[in-house]
């Protein structure tokens, strides 16, 4: 039997399955393990892969991080080609700013969905990736329940660390920044109200840890005088750990802003900088999907975007091509509604999203028409894959198909460490806009 297999039997022990709820209850509880109020994890299972499965996709995202590279060098150098990316005029501002870390997004995360030997990347989270201090917290939970540890004598687990990767990656474009190696003063920014606070909790009791100072900072509260960024009445800051996103720091504090001039005149370093905007756009992957960029990338990496990048474009009015044949993109949007899908270009939580095969001819029509008004995409539906997770309701077990994603973090740009996987029963697969759960992964091989 397999490892999912043989943990669902196990579950199947009433008191065996009490035990472990009752053990992951406490530990979501003691370790703050919500988001907006809600437990994290919702299921008694995390997720099992193995190692061949793990290799593979560490040598996707390589393949894939090299495209987003190639891209963003070209975009760097030539502001015709950065149009196609469709930045604000006060991000192209903030774009021409040289930050003295060469790389954009030192972390990252790629949101894929993965069938069989099929992946799927739907997004790219240049700016603010969540998770992995969760994911890593949510492994430690998950490790000595009474479940996991029956089904250690039969399989060997281990689980692939991710906030250690964040750490590296912030302490690297420091160091890059500075000139030598130097611990700095960290201080992770963001609006004191959003449900991620608690991950914000962890990765500065982890920095603590490590013997570097930290603090989280309310960007409302930045002071810059003589050289120096501080936050109220608090101590200068070296570094910032910026989880507030870049479009809602300008809209409530304005690009003049302490923090922003801060930054800007590089007295203090950030991370991610201004400059992961383009990648973190919806249009990067119209950008590497569209026929006219195809003479960027060799052999190898058009292969890798065929196969891993849905037909992604910006909504205007032109021409293009879709599986070969050249379309009228509007008229073919309107035809295809259902098997395609409209975002924002710059939002998050699943927010302005319109899903074709959800809606009707009227209201796939309205947001064509809202999307040509404002910088959107228009990508191809993927296929969503389902596993059966189990979950314990007022003592029984039910085992329910879900919806799972796969995110793997990314440090310095180039690699995988670790991955967030997210689950839900509903059509958008995103905790943010108020549903699903998110469980740690572990590779089993047995014994």
């Amino acid at each position: 039997m397999d490892a999912i297999g043989r943990y669902h039997d196990l579950l199947s022990d009433d008191q065996l399955a009490a035990d472990s709820q009752g053990m992951l209850d406490e530990q979501l509880r003691r370790h703050g393990l919500v988001f907006g109020g809600r437990p994290l994890c919702t299921v008694l299972r995390p997720r099992l892969t193995n190692h061949e499965r793990h290799a593979w996709l560490q040598g996707r995202v390589r393949v894939l991080m090299r495209v987003f590279a190639k891209a963003y060098d070209v975009a760097i150098t030539s502001p015709e080609f950065r149009k196609q990316f469709m930045l604000a005029d006060w991000e192209e501002t903030l774009v021409r700013d040289d930050p003295g870390v060469r790389n954009p997004s030192p972390t990252s995360r790629l949101d894929t969905f993965i069938i069989g030997d099929e992946m799927k990347l739907t997004e790219y989270n240049a700016e603010t990736p969540a998770g992995a201090a969760y994911s890593d917290a949510l492994a430690d939970a998950f490790i000595d329940l009474p479940v996991m540890r029956v089904l250690g004598r039969e399989f060997e687990i281990s689980h692939v660390p991710s906030r250690h990767g964040v750490l590296h990656s912030l302490l690297a474009a420091y160091e890059e920044w500075l000139g030598r190696r130097e611990l700095p003063r960290i201080a992770i920014v963001d609006w004191p109200d959003v449900p991620t606070v608690t991950e914000f909790e962890m990765y500065r009791d982890y920095f603590h840890s490590r013997g570097i100072d930290c603090v989280i900072a309310d960007p409302r509260e930045a002071q810059y005088a003589n050289g120096r960024l501080s936050f109220g009445d608090d101590d200068p800051v070296d570094f910032i750990y910026k989880r507030v996103l870049i479009h809602e720091l300008v809209e409530q504090c304005g690009i003049d802003s302490p923090m922003i001039r801060a930054v800007r005149d590089r007295a203090v370093c950030m991370a991610n900088g201004f400059r992961c905007k383009m990648l973190h756009k919806k249009a990067s992957l119209a950008v590497l999907s569209d026929e006219q960029n195809a003479r960027l990338f060799d052999a190898e990496e058009r292969a890798a975007i065929d196969a891993h990048i849905p037909w992604t474009r910006t909504v205007v009015e032109r021409k293009t091509r879709f599986e070969g044949r050249e379309v009228d993109l509007l008229a073919f949007m309107i035809e295809r509604r259902e098997d395609l899908v409209l975002k924002p270009n710059d939002d998050y939580g699943g927010a302005g999203i319109t899903l074709g095969w959800t809606v009707d001819e009227a209201t796939w029509g309205d947001a064509v028409a809202r999307a040509l008004a404002a910088p959107h995409i228009v990508q191809q539906r993927v296929g969503i894959p389902y596993e059966p997770y189990p979950s314990l309701v007022d003592g029984t077990l039910h085992i329910v198909e879900r919806m799972l994603d796969t995110a793997p973090f990314v440090s310095y740009g180039e690699y995988m460490e670790g991955y967030l996987t997210r689950l839900s029963t509903a059509a958008l697969l995103n905790v943010t806009a108020g549903g699903g759960s998110t469980v740690p992964s572990f590779l089993v091989e047995p014994r």
